[in-house]
């Protein structure tokens, strides 16, 4: 079963910073669209957040442009959220996996909290 490995989260103040990381299987990274993903809204499949192609085109939810970027690093096999200006309505657990998920690859995530 592969390991995707979410970390980065935490508790931070509205308006501060984040960056999120995750570390994919080579086997995996190299072929694939990569995706962020989170719970909200309850009671549903886990949201995406942000994308990115192999080749580095992106996109993201309209809620977070302008304040969240992915990149990937395709030597390092790391795919990364940089999250800014975080609202209370960002704390979730954070996901990665392909674009489209596969639910095989679902890890743990990583929490975060966004709050005074």
């Amino acid at each position: 079963q592969p390991q995707l490995v979410e970390s980065g989260g935490g508790l931070v103040q509205p308006g501060g910073s984040l960056t999120l990381s995750c570390v994919v299987p080579r086997s995996i990274f190299d072929i694939s669209t990569m995706g962020w993903y989170r719970r909200a809204p309850v009671g549903t499949e886990r949201e995406l957040v942000a994308y990115i192609t192999t080749d580095k085109r992106s996109n993201s939810l309209d809620s977070v442009k302008g304040r969240f970027t992915v990149y990937r690093d395709n030597a390092e096999r790391t795919l990364y959220l940089v999250m800014k200006d975080l609202k209370p309505e960002d704390t979730d657990v954070y996901y990665c996996n392909t674009y489209p998920p596969n639910t095989r690859y679902w890890g743990q995530g990583t929490q975060v909290t966004v709050s005074s």
